[in-house]
Order: structure tokens, then sequence, then C-alpha cells
């Protein structure tokens, strides 16, 4: 790995900075570390736009969930500037309609002051059946929620409902990329993190045993020692 190759973080939907706290101590030895604000726009593309405006000229980008939405429209935007990739618990296919329902859903719930309903409705879709009791975590995955808050929720929905299909997009990527996946994970299956693996030239695919889709919070020790190898390869 170059020198002090800035990184930059993208979290996922309804996700703070504490998505990636078990991950940046390590990381920023390796170089800057930014995890950046996707919270006040509602395209993908302006999302994107606006990352990439306050980024390095050159770095590493890994995202999670929407956060892999985000960098794949960022290396769409601006494939010279994404030094390497990390794909996390995510997909590259456009919102299905019956997703797209189910968010409108979401937003309404969100709209009429329901969000705290609405988030802890979410939690048993994040985290296999035996971590839907951990209390801990549960409660990291609410202050999340809580910095997000519902207007940037909506937002956030609205730019996922939009999203592109990117499958077309991944043969051209040629930086070194990571694609992990929770082998439990049920809102982004590993099949997903399967296709967008074959299809990146030199991809490497991860499965995280034990793990749903929160896996830099459900899993954080393994998901840094990969995150540490894709840097450094």
């Amino acid at each position: 790995m170059p020198a002090g190759l800035p990184i930059v973080l993208v979290p996922g939907l309804n996700c703070s900075p504490r998505l990636y706290g078990p991950q940046v101590p390590a990381l920023w030895r390796l170089g800057p570390v930014t995890v950046a604000n996707h919270t006040g726009d509602d395209t993908m593309a302006a999302i994107a736009r606006r990352i990439l405006d306050g980024a390095p000229p050159r770095f590493a980008l890994a995202g999670l969930s929407m956060g892999g939405y985000i960098a794949l429209e960022m290396v769409r935007q601006a494939a010279d500037r994404v030094a390497r990739l990390a794909l996390l618990d995510t997909g590259a296919r456009a919102d299905p309609p019956e997703a797209q329902d189910v968010r409108k859903q979401r937003i309404a719930l969100a709209e009429s002051g329901r969000f705290a309903e609405m988030t802890d409705s979410m939690w048993p879709l994040l985290v296999p059946p035996d971590r839907r009791a951990d209390a801990a975590l549960k409660q990291v995955y609410l202050d999340m929620c809580n910095d997000v808050g519902p207007q940037a929720f909506v937002r956030q929905q609205k730019a996922i409902m939009g999203r592109v299909d990117s499958r077309p997009l991944l043969p051209s990527i040629r930086c070194p990329t990571l694609v992990l996946v929770g082998a439990q994970d049920e809102l982004t299956p590993p099949h997903l993190a399967e296709e967008m693996a074959a299809a990146i030239p030199g991809a490497r695919l991860v499965k995280v045993p034990d793990c749903g889709h929160l896996s830099t919070l459900e899993r954080p020790e393994a998901v840094t020692a990969e995150l540490m190898a894709w840097l450094a390869a």
C-alpha cells in the first residue's frame, strides 16, 4: 500500500461514524481516515458528488450497505481517484419494486412521527437470530439511527430507491477490490456479494461466519483484519 493513502469510509442507511468505530484506530495507523457524511442529499449522484468534493485527490474507499451503493456511484463519477475499493454487505443491483414498496411504508412512518417505532422494527433484519437479544449491539444501532434522524433517513431512502443498476460498471473496475459479506446477511445476502466479486476483475470475496448485515460491529476483529489485508495487498 502507498504510504499514507487516505481512507474514506461511507456508512450505511441510518448509520453514522459509529458503524466503523471498531475499525478506525487500526486504519488510522495506515493513513488519514474520513467517515463521509451521506445525510444531506436525496439522490445517489448528489451524495457521491458531495463526498468526492470533500475527499482527497486519491484514496481508498469502503462502503457498507447503502455506503456500497454510494461507493459504486463514486467510482462511476471518478474511477481514477479510487485507489482501492471495499464493498461490504451490499449489492450492485437497482432497487426492486417490492423493496421500494417497503421503503415507501418506512418513509411514511418516519414522516408521521413514528421514526423510533420504525427503526426498532428493522433491528431483527440486521442481525442473525442469536444476536437479536444483544442489548449493547442494538443500542449502538439505535444511537446511529438517532444520529441520522428522520429527515435524513427519508432522503437516504429516496436515494436508495432511485439508484441505478451498477452491474454494468463492475467489469470496468480495475483497482484492488474487497467484497465482504456476513454469511447470515438477510438484507444483502451472500449471493449478491458473489455476483459482484465474479464481475470485478481480481476481486477478493470474503464471507464472515456467524455474521449478519452489520459486519463491522458484529464481527469487528474479522472485518478489521480483512480491511487491513485489503489495504496492504
